[in-house]
């Protein structure tokens, strides 16, 4: 077999699309966050994010090969999980539209701390020494990156902390769902909570706001299209190779992040971010690596 062509590889590429899918839908986000509120761009990311969620389902073997369910058992679960995205969404967005955008995308990467944690109350998981510790350095890192105490630690600041624990939420719940299910089933089971969460936000709270102008159109649909698109990307680069191959791969979104930052919002958080990020991304891949090693056990 061509090494070039391996699963590994490919899932690699994937991983590294869907980061980078991420980051540029974050920095239209961003962007667009002078306009329009969270809550409505969340609506709108959860809508055009619907169209990539039924193509996965079409493209997938898994889909097919079950007699293409539309229907699952733990059908409240699945619409749940979306309600956490739909939150941390509302989270994240609002941290975009007020901190620098390196520095809420790298705070978001606490997300495996929260798993790690998650795990022990949902699915009764035994969480050993070291990556008690791992969540112990990347906790450090979160800390040192926010400054408590200072005048530079804000509310906005906790924003990125809270989506990490919306997505995380979602990520540990997804397991508590029978193995049977099609991924592409789950995916549009989230997909579809996450959107009836986001319109909910809006009308509770009156944040639609008409939209102005066909560009507007535009960015928005790019948005939800990039958002989507990278959901499919991750989705299919996990399905190629084990997690714990590809999970260290997704630090990649945070030199990208600073670097979109940099060239196009012309900011530039280096200080604040470091010596911080380096604990958040070692406690992460300390995280990683005792997944495999107990992996490699089984």
């Amino acid at each position: 077999m061509n090494p070039l062509n391996s699963p590994l590889l490919r899932g690699i590429a994937l991983i590294l699309t869907a980061i980078a899918l991420f980051d540029v839908m974050a920095a239209i986000i961003k962007y667009m966050g002078a306009s329009y509120s969270p809550q409505q761009l969340s609506m709108f990311r959860c809508f055009f994010g619907v169209f990539p969620a039924i193509a996965l389902l079409f493209v997938s073997r898994d889909w097919h090969r079950s007699g293409r369910p539309i229907k699952m058992r733990q059908w409240p679960l699945g619409l749940l999980r979306g309600l956490f995205v739909a939150i941390a969404q509302f989270c994240y967005y609002t941290s975009l539209a007020n901190l620098e955008f390196a520095l809420a995308a790298t705070l978001t990467f606490a997300g495996p701390l929260f798993v790690t944690g998650l795990s022990v109350p949902v699915l009764k998981a035994k969480v050993g020494l070291w990556r008690w510790i791992a969540v112990l350095i990347g906790f450090t890192g979160l800390v040192m990156i926010m400054q408590p105490g200072t005048d530079i630690f804000t509310f906005y600041v906790l924003l990125p902390l809270c989506a990490a624990f919306g997505y995380a939420s979602s990520s540990v719940s997804v397991k508590l769902i029978d193995d049977g299910v099609p991924t592409p089933t789950i995916n549009l089971y989230a997909t579809a909570g996450a959107l009836a969460g986001a319109v909910f936000f809006v009308l509770v709270t009156d944040a639609y706001r008409a939209v102005g102008s066909a560009e507007d159109w535009m960015w928005l649909f790019a948005m939800g299209l990039a958002g989507g698109l990278a959901v499919f990307s991750l989705v299919s680069a996990y399905r190629q190779t084990a997690p714990s191959n590809l999970a260290p791969f997704e630090y990649f979104g945070i030199p990208l992040s600073f670097a979109i930052g940099w060239l196009v919002f012309g900011e530039t958080p280096f200080d604040r971010l470091v010596p911080g990020v380096f604990l958040i991304v070692a406690g992460g891949i300390i995280i990683f690596w005792r997944e495999r090693y107990h992996a490699d056990r089984i």
